[in-house]
């Protein structure tokens, strides 16, 4: 099983679809604060469908806190300024995906202390800035359960 990490999420809509991706692909998801929405936010419920009570979901107070509650698990930042494609990474059992917010991305601060290798992007042409954070999120998670034979799946 995998966590999916997002720090500062910013859009209820975004979290919801990665509350049911999470759910579908047997993943934990982590929230780190501060949230753009409340956790009562429709959108974020209506996204979300009614795979809220699938999902085991859990809210850090900040970054440290979530780091601490995943001691001991490799973590993996899914950043634009990656230097692994995250196609080209094996994956082990309780990797840790870590993405960041949808308007900008993980910061440099976090980002300065990570082991360079453990930085993964998903390909995009030259002159594009990101892409949707629940699509890139589904295709990093697919991905990792892919090298996995999509273990627990049908």
């Amino acid at each position: 099983m995998f966590d999916i990490v997002l720090y500062e999420p910013e859009i209820a809509p975004n979290t919801g679809n990665i509350i049911r991706l999470a759910a579908n692909a047997g993943a934990r998801l982590h929230l780190v604060r501060p949230l753009g929405f409340t956790l009562r936010d429709k959108n974020l419920a209506r996204a979300g469908l009614d795979y809220h009570s699938r999902t085991t979901l859990s809210v850090h107070d900040d970054w440290a806190a979530c780091v601490s509650a995943l001691c001991g698990q490799r973590m993996l930042a899914i950043t634009t300024r990656g230097q692994v494609r995250y196609d080209n990474w094996a994956y082990a059992e309780n990797d840790v995906l870590v993405f960041g917010p949808e308007t900008r991305g993980l910061p440099a601060t976090l980002l300065a202390n990570w082991p360079g290798g453990q930085c993964l992007r998903v390909p995009m042409h030259p002159d594009n800035r990101s892409l949707n954070l629940s699509n890139t999120v589904a295709i990093v998670i697919y991905e990792a359960w892919r090298q996995h034979a999509f273990s627990g799946g049908s």
